[in-house]
């Protein structure tokens, strides 16, 4: 009886471990995110638009921000980004060049504004126009901006100070962060009595006001293209990029302010 047992223990042993190392486990694996690298001014509603393909996919998407030239020269350098988005087309088509975008999935995804911002108890007002007075405005203060050479929101910001002829009176109060965000913050804080930012990046913050907007013919038109990139191997990462062109990602952008370039899906 007793060798029985035994060999019926060692059987149901043998069976146990043999299913277990099989290939066939009865277990859910759960898919690699989508990598998306992404403008750090499409954070919260890429954040947004995020959840919400996951609640209805259940695929998970790992969100990277930062200024658009750090995030393309991460992408150039072999970072594993599945989808890129920038706020200009020079760095996507930097990368395109590069052979580092899949050219035929390339959208106009989003455009947006550039405006002047102040502290929120600020009682600083203008309004834009040729040659105003905005070395007056900040006295012996800082504008803040973005990298005004590499990330787009200083390029935009510069392009436009120059266009109104005020560039040459305030190069040298400039106080240059690495992106839009941290631009916005100096701002925000207190710390630079002014700033040029996105009109999007001035609605998420309680802390400024937007004294003004910068006029469109003052400097390029602001357009954040999305593309998959070639060393991206996700397969979900061309379903997320078409989710981006939906009417719900659309509302998302909307809200926020954007405005929607891409048509929807």
């Amino acid at each position: 009886m007793r060798t029985l047992l035994k060999s019926a223990a060692l059987a149901l042993l043998v069976f146990a471990s043999t299913s277990l190392s099989g290939p066939n486990l009865g277990i859910v694996t759960a898919a690699e995110p989508v990598t998306v690298f992404a403008a750090a001014s499409l954070k919260e509603s890429a954040e947004k638009i995020a959840a919400d393909w996951k609640a209805e996919t259940g695929n998970e998407v790992r969100l990277s921000f930062a200024g658009s030239s750090a995030l393309a020269k991460q992408i150039e350098e072999g970072a594993p980004a599945d989808v890129f988005i920038s706020a200009d087309l020079k760095w996507m088509d930097h990368l395109e060049k590069a052979g580092k975008i899949k050219a035929d999935t390339r959208i106009n995804l989003l455009g947006n504004r550039i405006v002047l911002v102040a502290p929120k108890d600020s009682a600083a007002t203008t309004t834009i126009g040729d040659n105003f007075p905005l070395a007056t405005l900040l006295g012996d203060g800082r504008l803040a901006m973005a990298n005004v050479e590499a990330v787009p929101a200083g390029t935009y910001g510069k392009a436009a100070l120059e266009k109104l002829g005020v560039w040459a009176s305030v190069k040298d109060k400039v106080a240059q962060a690495e992106n839009v965000r941290a631009a916005l913050l100096l701002v925000s804080r207190g710390e630079a009595p002014l700033g040029i930012v996105y009109e999007t990046d001035a609605k998420v913050d309680p802390g400024v006001k937007i004294l003004d907007r910068f006029p469109e013919a003052s400097h390029p038109a602001i357009v954040y293209p999305a593309a998959l990139t070639t060393d991206g191997s996700n397969p979900e990462s061309a379903a997320f990029l078409a989710y981006l062109q939906g009417a719900k990602a659309h509302a998302i952008f909307t809200a926020a302010g954007f405005t929607v370039l891409a048509k929807t899906n």
